[in-house]
């Protein structure tokens, strides 16, 4: 198996100019595996799915042995680099978050996905300092996208939400991120101008209003998320089959996908 550093070696070559990662994002083992066999050149965990499949709500109720305890179950099961959706931090600490990413390096991850949320864009530049700085002094690293809630939370008003989200873009690439993740961001040309504005890969997260693959590619994004959604999709899946088989006394919606599923007992066994 290969070491946690060719595995970032390699989840940074996916991110070069040029290239689009598209990350269906997993929220347990059999998703990562699945997302594997499909394709996936990497693999992206989701916070909220993560959480949900746990019994937690999103939002940092999980707590951090479980979030880590979910990254080692899927890096078991892969062999792509495996990236994990750390919110927050699970802490307003940053020597505390550095603590947790530096178990998840442990684990074998080689990326996080690190929010600002609704707190000041400085403390996100402390949390990535404090990462880098532990992880180096244990000779290792991790790629850092640094996400910017101005679009998802509506941080600012509609017109200086672009001006906001670069002057925020900046100063964590200066604090060290590596790439640069904008959910709730859609419109193309504001795209552009943050592609053009910052020297980091840019992260655009699938929305109904979000254009194609090919034309997010055309304006410069390296790397597309779908989140949650997939684990969304899922379990409304599982939920219309379970209404119908409960009110209905129909099999109907459950055979409609069941035969889609993987052959895990092939996939897992010895």
């Amino acid at each position: 198996m290969s070491t946690q550093a060719e595995r970032l070696s390699q989840f940074r070559a996916l991110h070069a100019p040029g290239r689009l990662l598209v990350l269906p994002n997993a929220w347990d083992a059999a998703s990562a595996r699945l997302a594997q066999e499909a394709g996936a050149a990497a693999i992206a965990t989701s916070s909220a799915a993560v959480a949900w499949c746990h019994g937690y709500a999103d939002r940092e109720q999980m707590p951090t042995a479980t979030a880590l305890a979910s990254t080692r179950e899927i890096v078991r099961v892969v062999s792509v680099p495996v990236s994990v959706d750390s919110e927050g931090g699970y802490s307003a600490d940053p020597e505390e978050v550095a603590r947790h990413v530096l178990a998840l390096i442990e684990a074998g991850a080689v990326g996080i996905n690190l929010e600002d949320g609704t707190s000041a864009p400085e403390l996100l530049c402390a949390k990535i300092g404090a990462i880098k700085r532990a992880a180096k002094g244990k000779g290792a690293d991790v790629f850092i996208n640094a996400r910017c809630d101005v679009y998802l939370q509506n941080l600012a008003p509609d017109e200086r939400k672009l001006e906001e989200s670069i002057r925020r873009g900046k100063l964590y690439a200066e604090a060290g991120a590596d790439g640069l993740f904008m959910p709730g961001m859609s419109d193309v040309a504001q795209i552009r101008d943050v592609v053009n504005a910052i020297d980091l890969p840019l992260n655009i997260l699938i929305m109904k209003k979000v254009s194609p693959l090919a034309e997010l590619k055309a304006a410069g994004v390296r790397r597309v998320s779908a989140g949650a959604l997939i684990g969304r999709a899922a379990y409304g899946q599982a939920q219309r089959a379970t209404k119908m088989l409960l009110s209905e006394g129909k099999y109907d919606s459950i055979f409609a996908t069941s035969a889609d599923c993987p052959n895990f007992n092939a996939l897992f066994g010895k």
